[in-house]
């Protein structure tokens, strides 16, 4: 799609600066659009605040005063982070006033054709193989990450051209804010229960995953996991779209699978597995509904064996960070789950000195027992989580256990009681905001600590 004079004269709310609506007011007074931009926080003596002012956009700091609804507000574009039960958006509902994110403005405003994958665990590392796989044979266009990986997608969408590529990282706080959000392709990497402190319902969060296939036509295609029964019946029932499944477990008439060590497409040999060098079954899976993304684009075979092996992985996702007198670190900070975590411990053939924890959602972590009795040999916990934590390793099993009250504290601790051949793992299994930013902040506070161990331990202190 692309329609750059939609927004023109519109008068547009943007809820929530933070770097995605940074990039959408500045992008939306470009197209022609009246621009207020509103943050909760005192954003007024900001660069980024005198920036958008010195572009004729208004900026409201220090709340979320309902009276800016009473401008004839067109659109509401709001940060995904800012869930519903937000006053000021109850309000815009009440009022019908469209409310949208921005990755629907990135669909209306770009001629780009469009990759978007969804998930609840693997969607960087899916979307970043995706990225690599189609710039191997990338031809005259450009292929650009978007999303929620990092890049607003409305930075890229409003000079990118018919003949580039955006692969987009959508979650489901995004995809709430859709309306006519149509990829090209659409994956989904798996589904389960995540986020239901946002969405209020397992429901509801589902949902929001599915909107990524509900405007699709004949012509796009979806890309799925077969290997789980509910994904397959959500599907079958719900897109319009040409299905094409991934499995590691069953081999498929039709679509990318996994048989006695070798990789398919239909019935076309791509590669030998062992091959792909991240660790884990989930990476495998990521590199299946990859290759599936691949096959559509006509990349060679020769391509994706080259850049699966070669592809080593993104920052903060099962990230190798070094090794220090044989002891070798991980740092897989983006695990805000406890399935992430499992994935992770999965991944490897022997026992990890395991770091996890963070902020307290409440959640119930005791299906995380099977994999630290079999996948853990020592546990040192952090955050708001690290006594809840310490519990589940206890019903494990794990005599090696301890709680700090922060992350590098466990580092060191890690480091300290660890033997040569170790894999000193972090993968926390919440998410980072009860201490960090964000789950790179913490990760890098984990390469951080690593760095100065690693210095003290070359000076034999």
């Amino acid at each position: 799609m692309c329609n750059q004079t939609e927004y023109k004269n519109k008068k547009v709310l943007i809820l929530g600066l933070a770097v995605s609506g940074y990039s959408a007011a500045k992008v939306l007074r470009e197209l022609g659009a009246h621009v207020t931009v509103n943050d909760y926080k005192d954003i007024d003596t900001s660069d980024e605040a005198k920036d958008l002012r010195s572009m004729g956009i208004t900026v409201v700091s220090g709340g979320h005063p309902l009276s800016l609804l009473d401008q004839e507000i067109d659109l509401l574009v709001k940060n995904p982070g800012i869930p519903y039960s937000n006053p000021l958006l109850k309000e815009a509902v009440k009022r019908d006033i469209p409310i949208i994110t921005d990755v629907e403005v990135a669909y209306t405003i770009s001629p780009s054709s469009l990759v978007a994958i969804t998930g609840t665990n693997g969607k960087t590392t899916t979307t970043k193989m995706i990225e690599s796989l189609l710039e191997s044979e990338a031809g005259d266009g450009h292929i650009y990450s978007v999303g929620n990986i990092g890049t607003p997608s409305t930075t890229v969408a409003l000079h990118s051209k018919p003949e580039d590529t955006l692969v987009m990282e959508v979650s489901s706080f995004q995809l709430m804010g859709t309306r006519t959000f149509r990829p090209n392709i659409a994956v989904i990497t798996n589904i389960h229960s995540a986020h239901l402190d946002y969405h209020g319902s397992r429901e509801e969060y589902v949902g929001a995953k599915m909107a990524i296939t509900k405007n699709q036509q004949a012509e796009d295609y979806l890309i799925y996991n077969h290997d789980q029964l509910e994904l397959t019946n959500l599907v079958l029932s719900a897109s319009e779209a040409q299905l094409i499944p991934f499995s590691r477990k069953t081999r498929l008439e039709k679509g990318v699978y996994l048989d006695d060590g070798i990789i398919y497409f239909n019935d076309e040999k791509i590669m030998d597995s062992s091959n792909i060098v991240l660790p884990g079954k989930h990476n495998l899976e990521n590199a299946l509904a990859a290759i599936a993304v691949a096959k559509l684009y006509r990349i060679s075979n020769q391509a994706i064996e080259k850049v699966l092996s070669h592809f080593h992985g993104v920052p903060h996702r099962m990230q190798f960070v070094d090794e220090i007198s044989e002891r070798r670190f991980y740092n897989d900070s983006k695990a805000t789950n406890s399935l992430a975590t499992i994935n992770a411990l999965e991944g490897f053939k022997e026992k990890v000195i395991l770091l996890a924890g963070g902020l307290d959602r409440e959640d119930d972590l005791d299906n995380l027992i099977p994999s630290f009795r079999n996948h853990v040999k020592a546990l040192f916990t952090f955050g708001e989580t690290k006594s809840k934590l310490l519990e589940v390793g206890k019903k494990a099993g794990i005599s090696e256990q301890a709680a700090f009250e922060t992350l590098s504290e466990a580092v060191y601790k890690a480091f300290e009681i660890s033997d040569e051949k170790d894999v000193i793992l972090l993968s926390p299994s919440c998410a980072s905001w009860d201490a960090y930013a964000n789950f790179e902040a913490r990760g890098q506070d984990y390469i951080d600590t690593i760095s100065k161990i690693k210095v003290n331990d070359e000076k034999g202190e």
